[in-house]
């Protein structure tokens, strides 16, 4: 789920870099309707590769939105209380570090934790094998991105 995120932030961030190199500064509302385009995407490529039948679909993705909506706070709780220290500079002490750094190591608890929440939630809409399958598909929407991000990296698109 972890790496989904990163992935997504990783996305977002070429999103705004390719409007950069356009010199035209990416908007809120283009963020917002990439992230739902991208959204999108991993619904129908979720779909496809569980085969999920149009109940199931929506069924399991506003519960899916929903846990991805979580983790993704759960995140940025963290990220926020990293920018914190580093606008700090210097002037961090030692008990704001000891505090920053247990948030970073609860972070992977808190998501797991979301995630088997969700898990009993997907056991009422998914089969016992697409709910096996669904971390693969998720491993597998992850590569395809990176893959194509590379693609494109390595023909001098951004």
């Amino acid at each position: 789920m972890k790496r989904n995120y990163i992935i997504i932030l990783i996305l977002a961030f070429l999103a705004q870099f390719s409007t950069v190199n356009a010199q035209k500064p990416a908007s809120k509302s283009d963020r917002q309707k990439w992230f739902k385009e991208m959204r999108e995407y991993k619904h129908s490529f979720l779909a496809k590769e569980l085969e999920l039948t149009e109940k199931q679909q929506e069924e399991f993705f506003p519960l899916y939105d929903a846990m991805e909506s979580e983790t993704h706070k759960a995140n940025k709780d963290v990220r926020q209380i990293e920018k914190e220290l580093s606008d700090k500079g210097n002037n961090v002490t030692d008990s704001e570090y000891e505090k920053a750094a247990e948030a970073l190591f609860k972070l992977k608890s808190k998501e797991a934790d979301i995630e088997m929440s969700y898990f009993e939630k997907f056991k009422n809409v998914l089969t016992k094998k697409q709910l096996f399958q669904l971390k693969g598909a998720e491993r597998k929407f992850t590569r395809k991105i990176m893959n194509h991000h590379k693609r494109h990296k390595k023909n001098g698109k951004k």
